[in-house]
């Protein structure tokens, strides 16, 4: 077998090439002492540079509109201490209505309580212990019979129970901070999945009514989505995309035009159902879809100060 000749390849001039990449967009270094706003514009205008400037572009475009802004946020973010980053952007107008987990409830509920949370695993299943502070599963229990019984949303339930009875750390809990902004919080629970579920006081038919009630609230706030507004999933791989899937899949069978609107996924993975909603999803309805992928305790903190810097 004898090798290819390549000496009739045609070819042409780099100068006359379309190419993807300029040094015109190249990331520039960083003077010692420079502000926030210098090491924004120092970032490459390439992949997630130019996307991270996108997405506090169509914030800050949602909120001078006043377009609906939806964030999900997962267990995850709560715990690594992000709610004061949240809270924050609630009462700056970013966040028009939040979508969390059931362990997002538990980790908030315990912040607001005492100040921390997150048990260590491991060790808690050896001492046969795992999931039983009991202050949590009889606090997050009675607020879904409550929300049973009084027919109220989940979360709206939730911050209030927080606000009255005045916790000594009211001022870091996400559901207390939203009742108190009258910014709409859903709560959608996966039954069996959180620790609250195995104690004594947990009831099936309340939890699962307090977080179909909430299922549809969210609906209503979905069904707003439009051009220019904003829907985005922090750190959910799975619960908080698939929850906004039937929840559009629902808004667009009844006739809203749900659509045109930019998805943002943060994540410090790449999850499949996540990079379907918000994104892939938003961009196949007629808007724009962007990922990032990092340690959410880096990348979330970065954004609510770029929207602060560029206001």
């Amino acid at each position: 077998m004898q090798p290819l000749n390549f000496e009739g390849v045609k070819r042409y001039s780099l100068h006359d090439r379309k190419s993807k990449v300029s040094r015109k967009d190249f990331g520039k270094p960083l003077e010692k002492g420079g502000s926030f706003g210098d090491f924004l514009n120092s970032l490459p205008h390439i992949l997630a540079g130019l996307d991270f400037r996108l997405i506090v572009q169509a914030l800050r475009h949602a909120r001078t509109e006043k377009k609906t802004i939806i964030w999900g946020i997962g267990a995850h973010t709560i715990k690594v201490g992000l709610n004061p980053i949240f809270i924050d952007l609630m009462k700056e107008g970013y966040i028009s209505g939040i979508l969390v987990n059931g362990a997002g409830v538990i980790h908030d509920v315990e912040l607001a309580l005492s100040g921390k949370t997150s048990e260590e695993v491991s060790s808690a299943l050896q001492d046969k212990n795992f999931g039983m502070a009991e202050e949590t599963g009889v606090f997050v229990n009675l607020a879904a019979q409550k929300a049973y019984d009084e027919k109220w949303g989940f979360g709206e339930t939730l911050g209030k129970m927080i606000v009255e009875a005045e916790p000594p750390y009211l001022s870091d809990s996400l559901l207390g901070q939203a009742y108190l902004l009258n910014i709409p919080i859903t709560v959608h629970v996966t039954l069996g999945g959180d620790i609250v579920h195995i104690h004594p006081e947990a009831s099936g038919e309340a939890i699962g009514y307090a977080s179909f009630r909430d299922f549809q609230i969210l609906c209503r706030s979905l069904s707003t989505l439009g051009e220019g507004s904003v829907l985005l999933n922090v750190g959910s791989a799975v619960v908080l995309p698939v929850v906004l899937e039937k929840g559009i899949a629902v808004c667009r069978n009844l006739g809203y035009p749900v659509e045109k609107f930019i998805g943002v996924n943060f994540d410090f993975l790449q999850h499949y159902r996540s990079s379907l909603y918000p994104v892939k999803r938003a961009k196949e309805l007629g808007g724009e879809g962007y990922q990032m992928i990092g340690h959410h305790e880096i990348l979330i903190p970065l954004l609510a100060a770029a929207l602060k810097e560029q206001k």
